[in-house]
């Protein structure tokens, strides 16, 4: 069984990552496709991984520019030539770029026994807050891309439950499958005692046009008003000074960390935190993030805003407080403070047994050995 897992972005690496393995366990001949440029440095990447195949990617500087869109697709039309030349039995797409479900379709025409299964981490433009200007040329067409061709796959993976009820309207039901981001499970790390006088908490990520500065500002100034906060803030991007120069406020202390990639000083700060906030602008249409499942493999309940599965894990499995106003009292807080609660809820949905397991079902359902 020849196998091969196409990534557009490192960012999306790590779910790659968990494809490759599940494969080699089985012995299939399995390789990632990968295009060499860092997303978030905006530069290319000289370190090289076993089993991975990186291409020659047109750089770009902004995220919203049609050098990007131009590089998207160069990169589509390298690499499925590549397997057009190197066929395959088994073709897993990460997607976005949208770019990648047309020139996946179109080699599927070519060779219709090879299984086609597309894997949707994010939704272009629907999770750019672009607000009114989503239903215009040239984002109606950058959405055309994917919605015109998606169902000619064997099978649609999700990255969480929202993104299916966009695609109910171009994709059959008995086609869809959700699997969540994953992790190799590892043990809940407690290095810090909670300081009791007050409230600590965490925002980790990029620090950009997505996040809605205004309602952590609101959130942080309720709790300021009950409570002394220490907000920890670990990341950067074009908005970091603004989210600073937000968040100091009376009765607040604000630590900025800068990029951490260090897993021991991250759980740290982690756990020497209260709650963690897991707040994006309401314009943004995503169910899950990266940084929400950080947070949850720390045992740390969240103040969140997104809607989907995240806004429903909360209310239903009291892992954290759901607002939309930036309401937020301390005796809400007070009840969901549970950090064993919150592990055991990563550990039933997040870990790397888990994801092995609904790709498994997946292969089953597609007929794959």
């Amino acid at each position: 069984m020849k196998v091969a897992i196409v990534n557009g972005f490192d960012t999306f690496e790590h779910r790659a990552e968990l494809l490759l393995s599940f494969f080699q366990t089985r012995n299939y001949d399995t390789v990632v496709l990968q295009s060499d440029f860092h997303h978030i440095k905006k530069e290319k990447r000289q370190e090289r991984k076993e089993n991975f195949y990186f291409f020659d990617t047109k750089q770009y500087k902004s995220n919203l520019s049609f050098q990007r869109l131009y590089s998207h697709w160069n990169l589509s039309k390298k690499i499925f030539h590549y397997i057009k030349q190197n066929p395959v039995d088994l073709l897993w797409v990460l997607v976005p770029p949208n770019s990648f479900v047309r020139e996946a379709v179109a080699l599927k025409k070519q060779f219709p026994h090879m299984t086609l299964i597309f894997d949707v981490i994010d939704m272009w433009p629907e999770s750019i807050p672009l607000g009114r200007l989503n239903k215009f040329f040239p984002m109606t067409e950058w959405a055309r891309l994917r919605d015109s061709y998606i169902n000619m796959a064997d099978h649609i993976v999700t990255e969480c439950n929202l993104y299916q009820e966009s695609l109910r309207s171009f994709v059959s039901t008995d086609k869809l499958s959700t699997i969540y981001l994953a992790r190799e499970e590892k043990p809940m790390i407690q290095v810090e005692n909670i300081c009791s006088n007050g409230l600590s908490l965490c925002y980790l990520g990029s620090m950009n046009n997505i996040i809605d500065i205004p309602l952590i500002a609101k959130i942080v100034r309720n709790i300021a008003e009950e409570s002394p906060v220490t907000l920890h803030l670990i990341g950067d991007g074009e908005k970091r000074n603004e989210l600073i120069k937000e968040t100091q406020l009376k009765n607040v202390d604000v630590i900025y960390h800068g990029k951490i990639y260090d897993e021991f000083q991250k759980q740290r700060i982690f756990s020497s935190c209260h709650f963690g906030l897991n707040i994006m602008k309401p314009s943004v249409f995503v169910g899950l993030t990266m940084k929400s499942i950080d947070y949850f493999e720390a045992g740390l309940p969240i103040i969140n805003n997104i809607k989907g599965d995240t806004w429903d894990f909360v209310d239903q499995l009291g892992i954290g407080v759901n607002t939309e106003d930036g309401q937020i009292s301390m005796e809400s807080l007070k009840k969901c403070t549970n950090k064993k609660k919150v592990r055991t809820f990563y550990e039933e949905y997040f870990t790397k047994e888990i994801f092995n397991e609904q790709v498994s079902e997946i292969l089953n359902k597609t007929g794959v050995n």
